[in-house]
């Protein structure tokens, strides 16, 4: 099984909620306690779901400000 890993550069992240929108795993949430350098909550996997991500880019892809990266941490399987 393939195994994928989402990061987000949360210091530019506005947390407009597109990417918690369009996963279809819905494993990505809006912080509600921490607050980035911009002044915005910003978002992220929510904890214990980083193993449900499917690889899908959705969230990547819709990013409009370029802050989601996905990698595939499958290995040689």
């Amino acid at each position: 099984m393939r195994k994928f890993l989402v990061k987000f550069n949360r210091d530019k992240c506005k947390g407009c909620e597109i990417c918690v929108s369009v996963c279809p795993k819905k494993i990505l949430e809006i912080d509600k306690k921490e607050i980035n350098s911009k002044g915005y909550r910003p978002a992220g996997v929510i904890p214990g779901k980083q193993e449900d991500c499917i690889g899908c880019l959705n969230c990547a892809t819709m990013c409009p400000d370029n802050v989601i990266s996905v990698f595939d941490v499958s290995g040689d399987e």
